[in-house]
């Protein structure tokens, strides 16, 4: 599908000029009170793209969200969004970025298209522009047909849309996305996640998307950065975070008990993978060979044979565990 004329299509996050990151801070800090602190010397950078912001709730990601777009001043340290100061320009940022709040803010009693033109007015576009680039930004979203509607009707996927045609209606460089598929079936939270990595790739707008949801940050997403109490505790590219590890998957159609026992006796320590699958450490070609071997003289159907692919939720599980080891 092609850009809409009205909506800005610009570079690819993998196209040359674009390296420069499209959020810096610097020892940010935010203390509400000498109790709380939701940021706690956070110094992280943000390439283009789309960027998972991971966190349990509660971790500061709305916090650092609210300083980026100038609505909240940081104790101490330094943000900056776009080669933009967020504490001293922080209206010129809100020109160049879209917000999609994490919580319901809709008015029910305005129609669909009314509700993203006064954003887009708001944003700066002038009336006949703003009505224009909202129907563009509705039909983009999939509302196009249910644009007329009131907000009240809408339905809880309707709305998350709706709220991301108003991000968009102002034709940003950065979209900042707090929890976009809260309240979601898991059908709606795919088709959102579709949705997002198709503006990130058709229009070249970098997003940073807010999620406690690892898996969904796992699906589409270039970068990640994870904080835990206002801290970062890692940023990296998905690409690193989700490194093929080493260890074998083997998936049999039937005799997955026997084939344990199999791989036991010839030295190996498999574990279980679902009903079908095991798991063993690999330890040099010869892995791959003994595997083979087994199944071959158990007569086995073997439907997969690869190696796995670290998700994202095993090493914060790794991260816990080291923890774990250190207060021993």
């Amino acid at each position: 599908m092609t850009a809409p004329p009205q909506l800005r299509a610009g570079p690819g996050p993998g196209d040359a000029g674009t390296a420069a990151a499209v959020i810096q801070t610097e020892a940010l800090t935010k203390r509400y009170t000498s109790e709380v602190t939701a940021l706690d010397g956070l110094t992280v950078a943000f390439a283009p793209g789309i960027t998972g912001l991971v966190g349990a709730n509660g971790a500061g990601k709305s916090t650092l969200i609210k300083i980026l777009l100038g609505l909240l001043p940081p104790t101490s340290g330094r943000a900056v969004v776009l080669g933009h100061d967020a504490a001293a320009s922080g209206e010129r940022i809100r020109t160049l970025t879209g917000y999609m709040p994490e919580h319901d803010c809709l008015p029910p009693d305005v129609t669909g298209t009314e509700f993203v033109t006064h954003l887009g007015r708001m944003s700066g576009l002038p009336a006949t522009a703003a009505k224009e680039r909202a129907a563009d930004s509705l039909r983009h979203v999939g509302l196009y047909e249910e644009r007329y509607r009131q907000l009240g009707t809408y339905s809880t996927g309707m709305k998350q849309r709706v709220k991301l045609a108003q991000a968009l209606v102002g034709d940003p460089r950065l979209l900042l996305l707090d929890e976009p598929t809260i309240g979601l079936d898991p059908a709606g939270r795919r088709d959102m996640l579709d949705l997002i990595s198709r503006i990130g790739a058709e229009f070249g707008i970098s997003i940073v998307l807010s999620s406690h949801l690892l898996g969904e940050i796992e699906q589409i997403c270039d970068q990640l950065v994870v904080i835990d109490g206002g801290k970062l505790l890692r940023s990296d590219t998905m690409t690193s975070f989700t490194q093929i590890s080493q260890v074998l998957l083997i998936e049999v159609d039937e005799g997955a008990a026997e084939l344990a026992a199999e791989l036991t006796a010839r030295g190996m320590r498999p574990r279980r993978s679902g009903a079908r699958g095991l798991l063993v450490q690999i330890d040099g070609e010869q892995t791959h060979d003994t595997v083979r071997d087994a199944v071959a003289d158990l007569g086995l159907p073997l439907n997969r044979l690869e190696q796995q692919r670290r998700r994202v939720e095993e090493l914060f599980r790794d991260n816990g565990d080291e923890e774990d080891r250190g207060d021993d």
